[in-house]
């Protein structure tokens, strides 16, 4: 029986992941990275840790214009076998409240262990390959490269997409899947920092506090998250951003009206901030100004963004504010409204949004509708994971898949 000759392109997690799949299928497997090393970015996930997977598997982790269509895939490798794949591998897992990181709390670590395997299995390995031409043929696909000319019965495309592009995602391929006949769903910077239009910004740079974000756009209530957030000279940061950062991304993309609306109390109801902003105020307050009153409860340099906002005087006597305004002031804390413009650009995005058209896409094995022999694995595919180790375990998920079906 003649060995089946599989192609992939991009080194990444999905692509390694889909090397291996193909090889321990029994086809001849070659990989082709147009960096000098494969798994760069793998090295930069999870703070340098690597939160490879997550034991909370849910619907609404993963998101697209068609997110149901993650489903099939992750069936096919999900959390458990991810867990199992990478302990055969070396990996002994470490847990932190569902997240799974390595327990030597080194990503070169998962990066290692990849690279033997693929050692082990031989791999045929080519870095520093820019891709020239991608040609379909009867003899199946012809992939001329800066390293020479490549031949394969399947060829599996693990490129990424923009995010993170000193890791080698840079969007090169585009032109190539296109001229293949596929679509792309429009790309953004996701799980990204979002910049604001108000100026107090710049005051209050640094500050990180438990804060609840909405995300609102043409005044609906889009997403919303809760955690620590960091306030930025530029807007805002922190994990709960990055959550709605693609619904954010994708508004303005669509040139529509897109405001954030930052909680400072989310463990208070408004009710119960009145009650204890009179507390401050009118029993505690009556021998000390409305910026005295608040310290205690909010960063120093937070506060007078508060009074300013509502247009109270900051050394006014604390007791004398009227209710009216104190009332204002609760408001304010609650609800402050910001209005966002832009992102941080795809060099400091951790994925995209966007991709390949799933509708082009078989989601039971990732083979093009288009295409017969071509596979799409990885961020390529208009499907983005929020944070917490979704976004690998999509990686490694359709590169098994499409590295198991292309090899068959």
């Amino acid at each position: 029986m003649k060995l089946k000759k599989v192609i992939i392109i991009g080194g990444g997690a999905s692509g390694i992941m889909a090397a291996i799949s193909a090889a321990r299928k029994g086809a001849g497997v070659t990989l082709l990275e147009h960096m000098d090393r494969v798994g760069k970015k793998i090295l930069s996930t999870g703070n340098g840790k690597c939160n490879y997977t997550n034991r909370i598997q849910d619907k609404s982790c993963y998101r697209g214009e068609n997110p149901s269509f993650a489903w099939p895939v992750l069936k096919q490798f999900g959390f458990g076998d991810t867990l199992k794949f990478f302990l055969e591998l070396g990996i002994y897992p470490k847990e932190r409240e569902g997240y799974l990181y390595p327990a030597s709390g080194q990503a070169s670590s998962v990066l290692d262990v990849l690279r033997m395997e693929l050692s082990r299995l031989s791999v045929n390995v080519v870095t520093g390959a820019d891709i020239k031409e991608i040609k379909k043929n009867q003899r199946g696909f012809h992939i001329e490269t800066s390293q020479g000319s490549f031949h394969g019965d399947a060829c599996i495309i693990a490129c990424g997409l923009k995010a993170f592009p000193k890791s080698g995602s840079d969007g090169s391929l585009f032109p190539h899947i296109e001229k293949l006949g596929h679509t792309f769903i429009n790309i953004v910077p996701a799980l990204v920092q979002l910049k604001a239009k108000q100026s107090f910004f710049k005051s209050i740079a640094g500050i990180r506090s438990d804060i609840s974000v909405e995300l609102y756009v043409n005044q609906k209530l889009i997403a919303r998250d809760r955690g620590e957030v960091q306030l930025t000279e530029y807007g805002i940061s922190g994990i709960p951003v990055f959550q709605i950062s693609r619904f954010a991304a994708r508004a303005l993309a669509e040139n529509k009206n897109t405001q954030a609306v930052l909680d400072f109390t989310p463990y208070l109801s408004l009710e119960e901030l009145i009650t204890e902003l009179k507390r401050r105020f009118y029993q505690e307050g009556t021998d000390k100004d409305c910026e005295e009153a608040l310290i205690g409860f909010f960063p120093k340099k937070l506060i007078p963004v508060f009074l300013k906002e509502c247009e109270i005087e900051i050394h006014k006597n604390a007791g004398l504010l009227t209710e009216w305004k104190l009332k204002k002031l609760a408001e304010e804390i609650k609800y402050m409204h910001i209005t966002i413009t832009g992102t941080k650009g795809f060099e400091h995005a951790q994925v995209c949004a966007g991709g390949v058209n799933t509708e082009e896409i078989n989601p039971e094995t990732l083979e093009s509708k288009l295409v017969t022999g071509l596979y799409f694995a990885g961020e390529v595919i208009d499907i983005d994971g929020i944070c917490g180790g979704y976004n690998l375990q999509w990686a490694w998920a359709s590169g098994y898949v499409a590295g198991l079906h292309g090899a068959e």
